[in-house]
């Protein structure tokens, strides 16, 4: 099982991740809400993250927390394989206004890919 996240896992295309917000479906589990649209013509499933500026001002708490949601992807982005040829592109955004242990971003995760 390969556990890495590399570049081109990662969801960079403006125009995919514009098509995410206005086709896509959500789910959310607080503290994070998740975008996601099944594309057929991509070759692997793509993940973007974010935490809005708005509720953390200092960048060190907003990278913190990325980190944190790129890790707990990336240990469980093995549970989105079991639908076969379908890829996602997905938007991992976190909806807490606090910084949360990283054990609830965890259970909280596990949870929304598990839905998809």
């Amino acid at each position: 099982m390969n556990f890495r996240f590399p570049k081109s896992e990662k969801l960079k295309s403006k125009k995919t991740i514009e098509l995410l917000f206005t086709k896509g479906k959500s789910l959310t589990k607080y503290p994070v809400k998740v975008f996601y649209f099944p594309s057929e013509n991509a070759k692997i499933t793509q993940a973007a993250f974010a935490v809005p500026k708005r509720n953390f001002k200092s960048a060190v708490d907003r990278n913190r927390i990325k980190r944190q949601l790129r890790e707990v992807y990336r240990l469980q982005k093995h549970l989105l394989k079991n639908e076969g040829e379908l890829k996602f592109a997905l938007f991992f955004l976190y909806i807490g206004k606090e910084k949360l242990p990283y054990s609830t971003i965890e259970t909280s995760l596990k949870a929304v890919i598990n839905k998809i």
